[in-house]
């Protein structure tokens, strides 16, 4: 994970990347119902990005779960979507987002710097990050690194809150934009949401490193923040 060692995929697939990292709560909060839903949700995101041809070679998958005794995991090393099998995720303890969000953020830069000495291409990076709670850290440090390195244009933000526990005040702190940036998932319709997603890294993976990407409408599994 420190960057220095040549990824083989690089090798064998020069096209352009489009890393995605997701920072997602595992905290007790989750069991049941919930986490049983998010897992569906990602088993769902990667046969869609697998089964698209670009995007399967494309895009770039590392998976972060945070909950525990404020402990925050990397499930796996980045790999391409072709080879990305989705993580089965238990809940349990705390919400450490801080630590997870600062782990995210330093991961994409390694990655970055990889994907630059390997001479890859890439367009920036997205970080969606997901709660359903409030931060049990001392968030505030991570969440300033978090829209400094948005605002510089280093990676694109996507707070999403599920549930009514989670705040979209907190959350709109780790997004340039505030609130007006951040998503509400209508009951647990992760699979809309992933089905979103993945139809929007097809769509970034297709668009010029530098350019801009016409997202699909979020309407049918997002509400008002507030």
């Amino acid at each position: 994970m420190n960057g220095i060692i040549p990824d083989v995929s690089f090798i064998n697939n020069n096209e352009q990347r489009t890393p995605l990292i997701l920072v997602l709560d595992c905290s007790g909060s989750m069991s049941g119902e919930p986490i049983e839903q998010l897992n569906q949700g990602l088993a769902l995101l990667e046969n869609a990005l697998k089964t698209d041809v670009i995007a399967a070679k494309r895009v770039r998958l590392l998976v972060i779960q945070y909950g525990g005794h404020d402990e925050c995991r990397i499930l796996g090393d980045w790999c391409d979507a072709m080879a990305f099998n989705a993580p089965r995720l238990e809940a349990n303890g705390l919400t450490p987002t801080g630590k997870a969000v600062e782990l995210a953020l330093n991961e994409i830069e390694a990655e970055k710097q990889r994907l630059k000495q390997a001479g890859v291409a890439y367009t920036r990076p997205w970080l969606f990050l997901m709660s359903d709670g409030v931060p049990t850290d001392l968030w505030e440090g991570a969440a300033e690194y978090c829209r400094a390195s948005q605002a510089a244009h280093k990676v694109a933000v996507f707070p999403i809150c599920v549930g009514e526990g989670a705040s979209a005040d907190v959350m709109g702190h780790f997004s340039q934009h505030g609130i007006q940036g951040v998503k509400r998932l209508q009951g647990l319709q992760f699979r809309e949401l992933f089905l979103w997603l993945s139809a929007s890294m097809q769509v970034v993976s297709q668009s010029v490193p530098g350019g801009q990407a016409q997202l699909p409408p979020t309407d049918n599994w997002s509400s008002a923040p507030v």
